[in-house]
């Protein structure tokens, strides 16, 4: 009788590299959930013996998923398989009722060892087992560069988010990566809308590497210095000096690790200018106007990270040139290779 499975991300590529990374010799019937509250209805309605969980969705994200998993009376083996890596992610997840965590992207050795150690898949006698047969990607499922894209900065949030959470011993709760081609004003339209306070200040830097070439802006709430300052246990007061020491130390921790871990998934060392600071307590319409005739219309991948608990919100921008678009098309073009 053949395994049931159901993968559950909200990531098409996600889904597609995660089941290319499955036993070949498994007897599986996989089916798929594109987030939280869809993977619920399959369950509700029959039965599966494994669960493949992904942490960030839109809808309802992993953790709620576990959540309401716990009234069942008959739930599948949940395996995490998810890009934030925060210790206090992975016994979180564990916590609820997973019987693993496993790092994206997933490998298909060490999937097929975690398997065999959770008892849910056995070497022995697979001969006689149906060998898993992956689809060939069809016309209508191929990939948007917006998507590729997306779900590498996903993985490189999660390797991020690890490094501060490490730094500050708390949690950072996640969003799913935004990425959009906008124009100026739609840029100011997404800074309105992820910049919660009025004034906030920002610091700049370059990254150039492969024909890729990019801005990040770290972009920090003006009201997330108090708190921020008390998790690093600075006790002078509060002014401008500081807030830029504080600035540079969160884009030190956030950029570096999303960069580096963003760079190896494409195979790049990216070459980078100084981190300079872009603006301090302006209003997000000045953000754009200082450099608005640089930008008119760039790809953007917006992440915004907030410390559980806190009063700390900042959002991280990649601005990439309108000539790097077709580069970084060839460069993820790998993630949707057929084997």
């Amino acid at each position: 009788m053949s395994t049931r499975v159901l993968i559950c991300d909200d990531s098409k590529i996600a889904r597609k590299q995660l089941t290319r990374v499955l036993p070949a010799d498994w007897d599986i019937d996989v089916e798929y959930a594109e987030h939280g509250e869809e993977a619920l209805e399959k369950l509700s309605a029959s039965a599966f013996d494994i669960l493949f969980l992904d942490l960030n969705m839109p809808v309802k994200d992993g953790y709620e998923t576990l959540e309401a998993l716990q009234s069942f009376d008959l739930s599948p083996a949940v395996i995490v398989v998810s890009g934030d890596v925060q210790p206090k992610a992975i016994q979180r997840v564990k916590e609820m009722g997973a019987v693993a965590f496993h790092k994206k992207p997933a490998s298909a050795e060490e999937l097929r060892r975690l398997l065999i150690s959770l008892g849910l898949f056995s070497v022995q006698g697979t001969e006689d087992q149906q060998p898993f047969i992956i689809e060939q990607t069809t016309a209508a499922e191929q990939f948007t560069l917006n998507e590729c894209l997306q779900e590498i900065s996903n993985i490189a949030m999660g390797r991020a988010a690890s490094v501060l959470a490490d730094m500050l011993n708390v949690f950072i709760k996640l969003p799913v990566p935004r990425v959009n081609i906008l124009e100026v004003s739609e840029l100011q339209m997404a800074l309105d809308y992820s910049v919660k306070d009025d004034s906030c200040s920002a610091v700049s830097q370059g990254f150039v590497g492969s024909g890729i070439a990019f801005e990040t802006l770290l972009i920090f709430s003006d009201s997330s210095f108090p708190d921020m300052a008390k998790l690093l246990g600075m006790t002078e007061t509060i002014d401008s000096v500081v807030e830029v020491e504080l600035l540079m130390d969160v884009s030190s921790v956030l950029v570096g690790p999303f960069i580096d871990a963003f760079g190896k998934q494409l195979n790049i060392d990216f070459s980078h200018s100084h981190p300079a600071l872009f603006a301090q307590h302006a209003k997000v319409a000045d953000l754009v106007n200082i450099k608005k005739a640089k930008w008119k219309r760039t790809l953007v991948v917006e992440i915004v990270y907030e410390v559980e608990n806190y009063q700390i919100s900042c959002d991280l921008m990649m601005l990439f040139t309108e000539d790097s678009v077709s580069e970084l098309e060839n460069l993820l073009s790998y993630l949707v290779e057929e084997d």
